[in-house]
């Protein structure tokens, strides 16, 4: 089967190759892909910033499928289910950390695309206990953001402590900021999210996905703002998911003293922050990263109550032979999320 494949170290060297089919082992499945998304990650390990991949290695992990194939002593699925699958290809499960259900900070997790051969391609074995059943109106374009979507869940509905009638900020409106707006206000929250010139039809999107307030910071003082809709206090928690540096910096001049501050973007590269305003504030600084089961069974939920649109979020989809213009637009901030399918 063609698969898109990280070769080795270095920047670059991600082409579209034949490898053999997956064969699964005891308790996996084989997936036929539908779709596969592309996400910060994927563009992270084109230019070998990702220090978890290990390659050579087939990308993708934000995707769905149709099983195709049962591997032995699988229980509870059947050969044509409509699945979408957790990002995390394996992880220890005798560790603190799996025991407890926190899977996602286990030091020998692998993720799809990085540590295991992802979706990149026309199938992809899976564990039996990382699928997940697309609700019947769902289709395959929004399953292969399922992903995302349990990123986002994960960030708002357990790495902080929101609650109705908070105020949050959003930086960065990319996929994973109006995922991050759109959990925020099924939760309850009131949303200010803000972005740049580059960001001014995403903004727009924003706003339709119910934000509160959307703001370009080269138009407009954020902070004023923020001042004005919390009588002077700040938000009660700032989630940065662009991974720029002056987000960061809004971030933490806008929240209020004893909020939270969750970090969701990646920067790909060292920062320089004034800590000192973490102590001064007593703001609890997060990272949030990928997900667990737990946040799974929440993030559809969302998705079969219709609570988020994920559909709005696809701005094209392209064969895999035409990874290379994916990328690109993806890259250079055109449009939102981009899918690709097997060509096999």
């Amino acid at each position: 089967m063609k698969a898109l494949r990280k070769l080795r170290r270095g920047p670059g060297h991600v082409d579209l190759v034949n490898i053999d089919s997956p064969r699964p082992r005891e308790g996996e499945v084989i997936v036929e892909v539908q779709y596969a998304g592309i996400c910060g990650t994927d563009i992270h390990i084109l230019h070998d910033l990702y220090p978890k991949a290990r390659p050579p290695v087939t990308l993708g992990h934000e995707f769905c499928g149709v099983i195709s194939e049962l591997g032995p002593n699988v229980q509870g699925w059947k050969v044509g289910d409509r699945v979408t699958v957790e990002s995390a290809a394996d992880f220890c499960r005798v560790c603190e950390f799996c025991r407890s259900g926190q899977t996602q900070r286990c030091e020998k997790r692998q993720g799809f695309g990085s540590g295991r051969d992802g979706a990149f391609a026309s199938f992809a074995a899976t564990r039996q206990d990382g699928l997940y059943r697309l609700p019947d109106p769902v289709s395959f374009q929004e399953g292969a953001l399922c992903e995302p979507l349990a990123c986002a869940v994960h960030a708002v509905m357990e790495r902080s402590s929101i609650e109705p009638g908070k105020t949050v900020l959003v930086t960065g409106p990319g996929p994973i900021g109006l995922l991050v707006l759109q959990v925020a206000k099924a939760v309850g929250a009131m949303v200010v999210i803000s972005g740049t010139q580059r960001d001014e039809e995403r903004l727009k999107l924003a706003e339709r996905m119910g934000a509160d307030h959307c703001v370009r910071i080269d138009q407009q003082d954020l902070h004023p703002l923020i001042h004005e809709l919390t009588s002077g206090m700040g938000v009660d928690a700032a989630y940065e998911c662009s991974g720029a540096m002056g987000a960061l910096s809004d971030c933490l001049q806008g929240v209020r003293k004893g909020g939270e501050i969750v970090q969701v973007g990646l920067f790909g590269h060292t920062i320089e922050l004034n800590y000192d305003d973490v102590t001064f504030k007593e703001v609890q600084i997060k990272g949030s990263f990928t997900h667990n089961r737990g946040t799974w069974k929440k993030a559809i939920e969302l998705l079969r109550d219709r609570k988020v649109d994920l559909a709005s979020l696809v701005s094209g989809e392209f064969p895999l032979d035409q990874w290379e213009e994916a990328f690109r637009l993806f890259e250079k901030g055109i449009g939102l999320k981009y899918l690709l399918y097997p060509i096999d």
